[in-house]
């Protein structure tokens, strides 16, 4: 009898693999925003339209820019206080300065075009609003005497100066690390068109502005 023909063994099957697991879905990365740019949009801006009647939000007054601008009168001789005034700068605002040269000669002072008399810094988008609200909430509170800003330091082009006395009022700043006290000057840039708009503007931010008298007790006063 012929043999048989063996039957091939039946093949086995690969396991079957397992599916990989999904990816978890990439978290979201959260974009800080300084939480006066949020008040502006929420409450600044609506409060605005409501007051000026403005037809179109793009109308509404904004903020463009600060700068801070600190005079060392002797810079020339002394390279150290204008070190020092940088160094301060820097921390206050979180962005280091430039140093300011004098435009022209002033005889009095000894000083001449072209020297250094001290330093600034203009602070746009996030570090401007970063550094108002500490401004406003931590470093004038801390003025000697603070009774408010005034109502008077409106340009009549939508921009506020103002002068800070003492760098000490900021807490970036050790006391006991500063070798002089300086003063420094701040404008606020934007794009109100009247004093009576940049006023508001800066009033509804919080702006620790004096309350403007009303024409009749202007009047009354006279």
């Amino acid at each position: 009898m012929a043999e048989e023909k063996k039957k091939p063994a039946p093949k086995k099957k690969a396991p079957a693999k397992k599916a990989a697991p999904k990816k978890a879905a990439a978290k979201k990365i959260q974009t800080y925003v300084p939480k006066l740019k949020t008040d502006y949009k929420e409450l600044v801006s609506p409060s605005l339209v409501k007051r000026f009647k403005y037809k179109n939000v793009m109308e509404v007054p904004k903020l463009l820019s600060v700068s801070l601008n600190m005079g060392i009168g002797d810079a020339k001789t002394n390279s150290k206080h204008l070190e020092s005034a940088i160094e301060e700068l820097t921390l206050i605002s979180g962005q280091k300065p430039v140093t300011t040269l004098s435009k022209r000669d002033i005889s009095n002072f000894k000083i001449r075009r072209g020297y250094p008399v001290g330093c600034k810094v203009t602070l746009r988008a996030n570090k401007m609003y970063e550094f108002l609200e500490r401004l406003i909430a931590v470093a004038l509170p801390r003025s000697r005497d603070f009774r408010g800003l005034s109502w008077k330091s409106f340009d009549g082009r939508g921009n506020y100066n103002f002068g800070v006395k003492e760098q000490i009022i900021f807490t970036e700043i050790d006391y006991d690390k500063i070798q002089e006290i300086n003063g420094l000057n701040v404008t606020i840039t934007t794009t109100a068109k009247t004093n009576d708009e940049a006023y508001w503007l800066l009033k509804e931010f919080g702006f620790p502005l004096r309350e403007k008298p009303v024409k009749k007790d202007i009047e009354e006063a006279a």
